[in-house]
């Protein structure tokens, strides 16, 4: 197994949960990972991008045209971080409303905030949402949703239940 997702956003919408989140899967299934974050002025709403390579590799660091997966919070941070994407057969799945129609690479989009907005779920999970849409829409996610079901138990016991619902409630929308 080797896998490389990169995760983007604003500072606050919790990226580097995600990162965090997906490391605790990889060693729950026995799978070596490598985590960055970099925040950048993330605490005044500035860009922030967070990778996780999942499987044997010895740097960090995320290079252009190698990931395997995009998750965008954003749609800006998309188009800012769209050239670490693999450009064969990598997948972006972004937060927006947008056509999109100038990325040329595989992209599913899919606007989490009117989800939010709408009161489906609290801004808060966000994150976990777009997971799911990325959980339910990229053919070789590597972990199920018991895995990270279990993964959200073991993070944050306290909001698990809300996170797991949040997770469920992406990978069941139509």
């Amino acid at each position: 197994m080797r896998y490389q997702i990169l995760i983007t956003g604003f500072g606050g919408q919790g990226a580097v949960f995600l990162v965090k989140l997906l490391s605790i899967a990889s060693s729950l299934k026995g799978y070596n990972c490598i985590g960055t974050e970099n925040h950048g002025m993330s605490q005044r709403g500035g860009s922030v991008s967070c990778g996780i390579k999942i499987g044997d590799f010895y740097s960090p660091n995320i290079d252009e045209n190698s990931a395997d997966l995009i998750i965008a919070l954003e749609k800006d941070e998309a188009l800012r971080y769209i050239h670490f994407l693999n450009q064969k057969d990598g997948v972006l799945v972004v937060n927006s409303d947008d056509k999109f129609d100038k990325i040329k690479q595989k992209h599913i989009k899919f606007d989490a905030f009117a989800k939010a907005k709408n009161g489906d779920f609290d801004i808060g999970g966000l994150n976990v949402y777009m997971l799911g849409v990325a959980m339910k829409n990229v053919e070789n996610f590597p972990f199920s949703f018991d895995e990270i079901a279990r993964s959200l138990e073991i993070f944050n016991p306290k909001v698990s239940s809300k996170n797991t619902q949040i997770l469920r409630l992406a990978m069941e929308e139509k």
